[in-house]
């Protein structure tokens, strides 16, 4: 597996991958994920405010995850893998890769937010050291949408 910072020539890859990456969970978000009505033309400003890590193996693009450097943190979002390349430690990976940069450039904590919907997720961060510090709400619903997890990387 090879880690590489993408590019805006990956802009379509990222697509496919985020669209097919989250699929599994259309109907089960409320709200909805924005990842199924992702377009190259959405997703040009992320990447120019933000980064993004694509992991492949071989020639196959295998999953991705963007990061954003925030106050004392760096921001992990838009983890997806490839239903194909699951279970073959590419999530994991690219999270370390975002570790490891934090750690790199002198940032203390990585953050990411899940979706109170998706236990498992929490579960699988938990499993990686990260810790529940808040919740997001958002308006028009009553209950948080997502939980907030850190983990101290220095």
């Amino acid at each position: 597996m090879a880690l590489r910072e993408a590019t805006t020539h990956d802009l379509p890859t990222l697509v496919a991958i985020l669209k097919a990456g989250f699929e599994e969970y259309r109907g089960r978000l409320d709200p909805p994920s924005g990842a199924h009505e992702e377009t190259v033309e959405k997703l040009r400003p992320v990447l120019l405010q933000s980064h993004a890590v694509l992991a492949e193996i071989g020639a196959a693009a295998a999953g991705c995850v963007f990061y954003a450097h925030e106050d004392q943190s760096l921001g992990l979002f838009r983890l997806a893998v490839l239903p194909a390349y699951r279970r073959r430690g590419v999530g994991s990976a690219l999270i370390a890769y975002v570790e490891d940069l934090a750690r790199q450039k002198g940032i203390p904590q990585v953050r990411l937010g899940v979706r109170v919907a998706l236990p498992g997720n929490l579960r699988y961060y938990q499993r990686l050291g990260y810790r529940v510090y808040g919740e997001r709400h958002q308006e028009g619903f009553a209950e948080a949408i997502d939980l907030l997890l850190e983990k101290d990387i220095l």
